[in-house]
């Protein structure tokens, strides 16, 4: 902690060397009498320390009692609730600190693309012939690009390798407890409830992230009751283990964000540095939506014609076509990429540029 008294420029000619003296000696007994309050103060705050926000909550037994009633209220089943809730004892300490913590320094956006594809190109391509058939029948079905199915599937559980250890229930009922994101995560764990309820996955194999998203896709379980599919029709809906039912439940996700057949995601561009001025000083920032930060960080959606008039260039140096389709442009420090409409379903899956752009890339080397 620095402490600051003052900035003074007392100048030799005005003050006698006594009266300076003098000044000095002030200014340290004034220095000294705060050091000894902060002093008090600091005591006084270690033996009387100011309680969290969770403290003024009902105990983790007391609140998971309301959760049981209302669990009942809603139609699970008493054996359920039972089961789901009967070793919960105390709140993930782990799952708090996850939540509260934000990373200090986010990765640029071309070292974060960067990254993310080394990784997962060839994969991604081993894995989307490995599973081509299914796919194909996938994206025929719902009208989504197989190879963006993919590339989802890859982003979110690196292709089913790893979807998360944490017990969903209790991660759950942890972050409803705490009063951060409450009513959120309340939903959510009924959600989860329901979901158990149903029979599509066994409390000891319902597992997924610290935020409570489920299986290879990663569905939240408000997501999973709405968009979760059994395409194998085995009458489960098996996020975590069918390929089918994972695939499809992807595919119907962004059907139901409003994925449009046969359009592209957007393109990578080349923005030339007196042509990225002329569009800070005249092209406008998106209003964006709903609290997804991503859609602000773009600017506002212009014809490629106009983007094309501006000056932006293709990605290998070349005119732009010139059409009508509307388009935003997001930019890196370096790397820049006119997105449209499919961007934003994206979007919808992660509110992120470095998540969505990563996939889209990704889906493009895949192809």
């Amino acid at each position: 902690m620095q402490l600051l008294v003052g900035e003074h420029s007392v100048g030799s000619a005005a003050l006698c060397p006594w009266e300076l003296y003098t000044l000095h000696m002030r200014l340290r007994s004034i220095l000294a009498i705060v050091l000894m309050l902060m002093a008090a103060l600091t005591v006084r705050g270690a033996q009387n320390p100011v309680p969290p926000v969770s403290d003024a909550r009902p105990s983790f037994s007391e609140w998971l009692n309301g959760v049981r009633a209302e669990a009942l209220s809603r139609g699970i089943r008493q054996d359920v609730v039972d089961l789901a809730l009967a070793n919960l004892t105390e709140p993930l300490g782990v799952v708090i600190e996850r939540d509260r913590t934000q990373a200090e320094e986010v990765l640029p956006l071309e070292t974060y693309i960067s990254r993310s594809l080394s990784a997962k190109v060839a994969t991604g391509r081993n894995m989307y012939a490995r599973h081509r058939a299914l796919l194909e029948q996938v994206a025929s079905t719902y009208e989504v690009p197989s190879r963006i199915i993919v590339s989802i599937w890859g982003t979110e559980s690196s292709f089913g390798r790893f979807s998360g250890v944490r017990p969903t229930i209790r991660a759950l009922a942890t972050l409803a407890w705490d009063p951060r994101r409450s009513t959120f995560f309340r939903d959510e764990l009924f959600s989860a409830l329901q979901i158990l309820n149903r029979g599509d996955i066994d409390l000891t194999k319902m597992r997924g992230s610290w935020a409570g998203a489920m299986g290879q896709p990663q569905f939240m379980p408000s997501s999973y009751l709405q968009y979760a599919e059994d395409f194998d029709g085995d009458g489960r809906r098996d996020i975590w283990t069918s390929p089918a039912d994972i695939f499809a439940s992807i595919a119907n996700y962004l059907k139901g964000y409003g994925w449009s057949a046969g359009q592209l995601w957007g393109r990578e561009v080349k923005v030339p540095p007196a042509v990225a001025s002329r569009i800070a000083g005249e092209v406008a920032r998106s209003a964006g939506t709903g609290r997804c930060q991503a859609t602000r960080d773009m600017t506002v959606r212009l014809p490629l014609s106009e983007w094309r008039a501006m000056g932006v260039l293709a990605a290998n140096g070349g005119a732009l076509p010139t059409s009508d389709q509307p388009a935003a442009l997001v930019s890196g420090k370096t790397r820049h990429f006119l997105v449209y409409d499919n961007y934003h379903v994206l979007l919808a899956y992660n509110c992120a540029h470095a998540y969505a752009l990563s996939v889209a890339l990704l889906a493009d080397q895949i192809r």
